[in-house]
């Protein structure tokens, strides 16, 4: 596992919460339907939590969001997804999105060691 893998993983968890927290602070009306409405969507339906997580993984990886790619591997690993099933999961970004998708799934890759050696795997 690298500790640049490490390093990054540490640092969105500890910049991701504060943020978050402000965010949420907000008492705008707008701000606090949006985050309801984006909760929901990973809440299950027709397609389980498991896999909207799976799906919010490659739209973040094709819109190149680097935090929300980070997120959304996290949470894959949390649901139980294997480090196979997310790697084929960037190889669907990867293809949709282009070779620019390329450094983006390094760094993921690197976030994704770490977070499978946390479950234990």
């Amino acid at each position: 596992m690298s500790e640049r893998g490490k390093d990054m993983l540490s640092a969105f968890r500890e910049g991701r919460n504060e943020a978050q927290a402000r965010l949420e602070s907000c008492e705008h009306k707008g701000i606090k339907r949006f985050l309801r409405l984006d909760a929901a969507t990973y809440e299950g339906g027709a397609l389980d939590a498991k896999t909207q997580e799976l799906l919010g993984l490659v739209a973040s990886a094709v819109l190149r969001c680097d935090d929300c790619i980070t997120y959304h591997v996290e949470q894959c690993v949390t649901h139980g997804w294997s480090k196979q099933e997310i790697e084929d999961a960037f190889n669907v970004a990867m293809i949709v999105g282009g070779s620019i998708v390329i450094p983006h799934a390094r760094r993921a890759l690197l976030v994704l060691d770490v977070l499978i050696e946390e479950r234990g795997d």
